[in-house]
């Protein structure tokens, strides 16, 4: 009976969100194969794919897409991975946090693919290629925004590949995008592309507008996270980090201009708010320095101390010297000095 009841132990363990996009995802890959096998693989690509010339009239699917892997490989590759990530952030965020991160990322990214496609086909008026030759299906661009959220929240961390290849965290989303962009110019526009628009979706969303409940700065809630480690320029290499700053900062100033971009939480030392948005964790950073910044100044004030009173025994010890010469001298020089102290003693006293 034990042995029997722990898969259901195994199962309930999982959180909630976590297995119900599980089962989500098994029961409507195995629809979509049944259908196929029934010879009706146009019918299943307009319901439950996204297919860019039929999507306007089927827009369930910008959602629903994301639970259809039509292939083995992407299958394994998505049960392997997406659940076992799924669990680790909903533990961390919330279930509630975990399902608009889940939505964000897929929907976002299917509308992205959705209008690149319309411009290609205006561009080249090839409906046949760019409307009804691509379905866009698959968690691929979930995918690449855990890697996303994994990068920033653990981004030293290294995992390691079938016991010989090992690399860090904040690797991986670069290395996922590089084969994208690749299989992109071959050839294979869909569904690589969408890990293009799902890295910048996901980021995006981590970086401006996730709420930050359990970290508050000065009982304020704040979004996103504004450090210097998750911008966008650290995603690049150093020599591309100029004109990205100036693209970065002119869209982030329009965005600001018309209220797109959540507002950023009071600074609590300054007593009003910064013009720069934080969040907990730069608030953290800074505070940190500071808290360097006044260690440094401490043990600068401990130090001169010390000099400080090597240098004042000095004048006592400048003064000892002459009486010591006098008690060399002679008695009688040490016999005065100590009678007018007794004359002053009983001066004092009357």
């Amino acid at each position: 009976m034990a042995v029997l009841s722990s898969p259901l132990v195994l199962i309930q363990s999982i959180p909630p969100v976590t297995r119900a996009f599980t089962a989500a995802t098994f029961l409507s890959s195995a629809l979509y194969a049944y259908l196929c096998w029934k010879g009706l693989s146009s019918e299943a690509a307009y319901y439950m794919t996204v297919v860019p010339g039929s999507a306007l009239y089927a827009p369930w699917t910008l959602l629903t897409s994301a639970l259809v892997e039509t292939s083995i490989f992407e299958f394994v590759l998505t049960i392997v991975f997406v659940p076992a990530s799924l669990k680790y952030l909903e533990r961390l965020w919330g279930s509630l946090e975990t399902v608009k991160f889940i939505v964000v990322s897929v929907v976002a990214s299917n509308i992205i693919a959705f209008g690149f496609n319309w411009i290609e086909f205006i561009a080249t008026r090839n409906a046949d290629l760019f409307l009804y030759g691509m379905q866009y299906h698959g968690q691929m661009s979930l995918q690449i925004a855990l890697l996303v959220a994994f990068t920033q929240l653990i981004p030293e961390h290294q995992v390691q590949f079938f016991g010989v290849i090992k690399a860090r965290v904040k690797t991986l989303p670069m290395t996922y995008l590089t084969l994208s962009t690749v299989l992109c110019f071959v050839g294979f526009q869909c569904p690589w592309i969408i890990i293009q628009f799902g890295w910048f979706v996901g980021w995006v969303y981590l970086r401006f507008y996730k709420k930050n409940t359990g970290d508050s700065v000065g009982g304020v809630d704040t979004y996103g996270d504004r450090s210097e480690t998750f911008s966008l320029i650290s995603w690049f290499p150093p020599f591309m980090h100029y004109p990205l700053t100036l693209l970065g900062n002119f869209v982030y100033s329009l965005a600001t201009r018309f209220h797109l971009i959540p507002s950023a939480g009071a600074d609590v030392e300054l007593g009003g708010y910064a013009q720069v948005p934080v969040n907990a964790r730069a608030e953290a950073e800074r505070r940190r320095a500071m808290a360097l910044k006044a260690l440094d100044q401490r043990l600068a004030n401990t130090s001169s101390p010390v000099g400080s009173h090597s240098t004042n025994p000095a004048p006592s010890q400048s003064r000892q010297p002459p009486t010591i010469a006098r008690s060399e001298s002679g008695g009688s020089s040490t016999s005065q000095p100590a009678k007018s102290l007794t004359e002053s003693d009983d001066s004092t006293k009357t």
